[in-house]
């Protein structure tokens, strides 16, 4: 017979909580644009499921539910409205109410949620399986990391927090940062919300953005590479995952400069020292994280200092991330149990004793990582473009000349059996538009795709240019109203 919650008693390291997920009767799912963020939970998890608006599987995915029919909506702006569609939809009601568990609707993941998500997840008698809304938002404030940064004792690139004006009061409350500055306003999309300011030109390019925070990040430009790593606050201490590199600006996969669009994960990034020191620093955050009431999954950006190997946080992000299907599929993981289920752990209403040293220890070691590499393929063009056809996600294999061929369905990474091959989860779709900075998929490879100078390798620029070719589109016709076109164009990332 099953086991449910209420009749577990404590579990006593990872062979029970794996046999306590691979038993589980209680509900849950990861609600979203897409199911990107936690591919494969659903193969560590009995009775997961993804509730998507997109479907990128176009139904072949059997734990996928995705609304058949549209219903009038506000133009979405954020991932929370996407959320908040999906759980007044009537399709998505019905469909809780199916697979309830004595009378209970379960527990849901959100990659992004606000206070109105919270009271339509508490309608459908749903409990959101992350803190309030509230303290991430707080804690998702770049503003108040620092504040949160300082107190763990994690170093931040030097940096000044200040209501800015004028270019004029700028400079004169950055002074003791040199001429490059960075300005970070405290939320948003880093390719969207990062600033370059070198000169009063540079200034007047961003102003408006700028003037009407109350206050934003101005730090000393540096020069860094810069790097990702993802953990999990927990009753017994804070887990961490390797560090990853991260992939920024590259013009062939975003129009941002600052814009995220991928990862790699392999076990000698970065030196040992580099890797000790982020470790060390994740930990400290994440302990302050507990000590501030947050529980859960979280991810930081560490920015390293080329010219003195000295290492800063950049960002929090408290919640899954891009980064998370990578971390979740790498052998340590597979090894042990992924970082999202020691996550849900906390709220599994299941008292469990478990060794974070002992798992750190193991993670830690590079005989235990093995090699991935992640590319997020925007829209790069100034360009509105109907799609006419657009390719599977799935594996997909290269030919001899650099072209690609969809070689067979497969609903995540490790089906990938050499470097020849990739994976590839569709997000824009046939019939939609394509428009500048849309997602248009992932693509998902063994082994590495950037040099050890931070470039993109000839392999990765061949699979990118290969995925655009698989894209058909036309540009609309002029006679068109381009407000009808675009209005339902989504102008922030999905994953």
């Amino acid at each position: 017979m099953a086991t449910t919650t209420k009749e577990v008693k404590t579990l006593k390291g990872l062979p029970d909580i794996r046999r306590f997920f691979h038993r589980n009767e209680v509900p849950i799912y990861f609600i979203s644009a897409t199911n990107f963020n936690l591919l494969g939970a659903d193969e560590w998890i009995k009775s997961f499921k993804f509730i998507c608006h997109i479907n990128c599987f176009d139904g072949w995915h059997p734990n996928v539910f995705s609304p058949k029919e549209e219903v009038p909506h506000e133009d979405f702006e954020s991932i929370e409205d996407i959320n908040n569609y999906l759980l007044g939809h009537p399709e998505v009601t019905d469909y809780l109410k199916t697979r309830k568990i004595n009378g209970k609707a379960g527990k849901a993941m959100f990659l992004m949620f606000d206070e109105k998500t919270e009271k339509l997840a508490k309608k459908r008698g749903l409990e959101v399986c992350f803190p309030s809304a509230k303290m991430r938002t707080s804690m998702d404030n770049k503003v108040n990391t620092n504040r949160i940064a300082e107190k763990a004792g994690v170093p931040c690139v030097p940096y000044v927090l200040s209501k800015v004006n004028d270019y004029e009061q700028l400079r004169k409350v950055s002074k003791k940062l040199g001429e490059d500055l960075v300005i970070q306003t405290p939320f948003g999309d880093s390719g969207h919300t990062t600033f370059f300011i070198s000169d009063s030109k540079d200034f007047e390019k961003h102003r408006e953005e700028i003037v009407e925070e109350k206050e934003v990040k101005i730090m000393k430009r540096i020069n860094c590479r810069g790097s990702a790593i993802e953990a999990c606050v927990t009753r017994h201490g804070t887990i961490v995952a390797p560090l990853m590199t991260e992939m920024v600006g590259f013009p062939e996969l975003t129009p941002y400069k600052g814009g995220w669009c991928g990862n790699e994960i392999y076990a000698d990034a970065f030196t040992p020292s580099i890797r000790r020191k982020a470790r060390q620093y994740t930990k400290l955050l994440g302990d302050q994280l507990r000590k501030e009431g947050y529980k859960g999954y979280f991810e930081l950006d560490f920015l390293i200092d080329q010219d003195n190997g000295r290492v800063y946080l950049g960002e929090l992000n408290p919640r899954v991330t891009g980064a998370s299907s990578i971390t979740n599929h790498a052998v340590f993981a597979l090894a042990d149990a992924p970082l999202f289920m020691f996550h849900l752990l906390e709220w599994m209403d299941v008292p469990y004793e478990l060794s974070i040293k002992s798992i750190n220890d193991r993670w830690a070691r590079p005989e235990n990582i093995d090699s991935w590499s992640q590319l997020i393929i925007k829209h790069t063009k100034d360009s509105v473009e109907y799609i006419s056809e657009a390719p599977s996600s799935g594996i997909w294999k290269q030919r001899k000349d650099g072209s690609i061929t969809f070689d067979r369905m497969d609903s995540h990474r490790r089906a990938v059996e050499s470097e020849k091959e990739a994976f590839f989860l569709r997000i824009a779709e046939k019939g939609k538009y394509l428009y500048e900075g849309a997602d248009m998929g992932i693509l998902v490879m063994r082994g590495r795709l950037m040099t050890d100078d931070f470039t993109l390798t000839d392999r990765a620029k061949k699979w990118i240019s290969a995925i655009h070719d698989h894209y058909i589109t036309e540009i609309p016709d002029e006679t068109e109203e381009l407000d009808e076109i675009t209005s339902d164009l989504t102008g922030f990332k999905l994953v």
